[in-house]
């Protein structure tokens, strides 16, 4: 009996010893933990651990799903099983754990292990190279390394850090800046940094600096021309420029489109030309040529003729006004009709006033309120009182020749008067007396004007009272003739009638007959 029964209790233990087996599989869960991205060569650490396992416990770490890489034991219970690894380049991959005790075998979740190469050799590579281009093109400019993954870039324009706010014109692409339509703003060094970062750690590598050149497109060239006299010979000089443009540019010159010269200016945008001029003679046609690598272009025509001073010379006044009505200034201009390089020299009283470039040493007169300009063309007095009234005058030269006969205007008077001197505002308190017998040109025709008005009003005024006159003797003739009697008293009111009627026929016929030619 008792054999019996311990047979019928064997295969139930059988069945609990395999549930316990089952139910122990179940519950072995292991956790992985480690890093996601790491350096190349730095070292880092994985642990697993199967909490509420029945020691010892069994770690295995295992690499894209076959690879094993390490094992560990947990004898003690709730330890966890550590696993270091430095890391190269075939650490990359997807890492998990397997967990067994009693037979039970659990799998943790997995980790993908991403191994960061540190960027090395960083440089900028541009796109037209070398950087130079013109303004209104279009540059790239790659950061690019020889290692290096899982990289930023950050791009500094003259050591300041290009952000999308900078500029429109900048646009941030990957490891490429690209600058649309550029300007000369965009000139200058530009430089990038590699990096990435793992955790709190960064890493980064900077390239050396690039100089961008952006070129402006040269404006139409300008030409003039000088003439000096040494001696007895005279000496001719051309310019040739524009006002903007980036170097080198070619000037060349051309006279009755024959070549005369070029020169390749890499400093400024200008060029002289020596060339023979003669006073008083037409030496031709000259035209400036510029030209660039992207552009050619031609000046203006300029005649090759110096004509010397001559002809009448005269003085223009003119007095310049406020708003207030009070004088502001007194402009006089020199009026030349004809000569190419005039010089020209003002006189107060027959008096030098000072030159505007250099010291006379027959100054006589200095005039402490004046200005000049236009090429001395137009003095202009920023004050007009007793010191500045007076007799101007100017006189004109050619300015290539010192020792040259002056042509002279005839002298203006110039004065101030009561009325000028009173709207004037007083700087400077004067006790000499202004003369009186000077009168704007306004008050003349003022009173020319009043006294035509005054005469017309006087004119018309004599003629209505002549017309009265004769108005007055008609009607007192009218009242005259109708009180008369009449000759013979009528008989009746239409025997007068026919009197009166054939009394007029008779008239009428006597005139004909008078009239009448035999």
């Amino acid at each position: 009996m008792k054999n019996l029964q311990t047979l019928s209790v064997l295969p139930i233990l059988a069945l609990s010893s395999l549930f316990i087996k089952i139910g122990g599989s179940i519950s072995l869960h292991p956790v992985l933990t480690g890093p996601d991205m790491a350096y190349l060569g730095s070292r880092v650490a994985f642990r697993c651990i199967a909490t509420d396992s029945t020691p010892p416990v069994t770690y295995k770490l295992i690499r894209d799903g076959d690879v094993l890489i390490d094992t560990g034991t947990d004898l003690q219970g709730d330890q966890p099983a550590s696993f270091f690894l430095k890391v190269s380049a075939t650490s990359e991959g997807s890492y998990h754990c397997n967990a067994t005790t009693g037979g039970s075998t659990g799998v943790s979740s997995i980790i993908k292990l991403s191994v960061v190469i540190p960027a090395s050799n960083t440089r900028v590579i541009s796109e037209p190279f070398p950087p130079v281009t013109y303004e209104g093109s279009r540059i790239v400019l790659s950061c690019n390394v020889t290692k290096g993954s899982h990289l930023s870039y950050t791009w500094f324009f003259n050591r300041k850090e290009i952000t999308p706010s900078t500029s429109p014109f900048f646009h941030l692409s990957g490891n490429k800046l690209v600058m649309e339509k550029v300007t000369l703003e965009h000139a200058g060094h530009y430089s990038c940094m590699a990096w990435s970062t793992v955790k709190d750690t960064r890493r980064f590598s900077s390239s050396t600096k690039v100089q961008v050149t952006v070129k402006a497109y040269v404006s139409k060239p300008k030409i003039s021309f000088s003439i000096s006299k040494e001696g007895a010979s005279y000496h001719g000089n051309i310019t040739c420029w524009s006002t903007r443009g980036s170097h080198p540019v070619n000037f060349s010159l051309s006279v009755d489109g024959k070549e005369e010269g070029s020169v390749t200016a890499s400093e400024s945008l200008a060029a002289w030309f020596p060339v023979v001029l003669v006073p008083g003679l037409d030496m031709g046609v000259a035209q400036c040529r510029v030209k660039t690598e992207m552009q050619e272009l031609m000046s203006e025509p300029l005649s090759l003729e110096v004509v010397p001073v001559g002809g009448d010379v005269k003085v223009e006044v003119e007095y310049l006004y406020r708003a207030d009505s009070k004088l502001a200034a007194t402009r006089l201009s020199c009026q030349v009709s004809r000569g190419t390089f005039p010089y020209i020299s003002w006189l107060l009283n027959d008096s030098v006033l000072p030159s505007e470039t250099r010291v006379d040493t027959r100054i006589q007169y200095i005039l402490p309120h004046f200005a000049l300009a236009d090429r001395r063309r137009t003095l202009v007095l920023t004050k007009l009182g007793p010191e500045e009234s007076g007799y101007y005058r100017c006189r004109v030269r050619d300015s290539y020749d010192d020792s040259g006969p002056w042509v002279e205007s005839v002298a203006v008077l110039v004065r101030v008067t009561d009325r000028i001197l009173n709207s004037m505002p007083r700087a400077t308190s004067s006790t000499e007396t202004p003369p009186k017998d000077f009168m704007p040109s306004i008050e003349i025709f003022t009173i020319a004007f009043c006294c035509f008005l005054f005469l017309m009003m006087a004119v018309g005024v004599a003629c209505v009272c002549r017309m009265f006159d004769h108005n007055q003797a008609r009607a007192h003739i009218s009242t005259t003739n109708s009180d008369a009697p009449p000759l013979s008293a009528p008989v009746s009111q239409s025997g007068s009638k026919q009197a009166d009627s054939s009394s007029t026929d008779s008239d009428v016929q006597s005139q004909f007959q008078t009239t009448e030619i035999p």
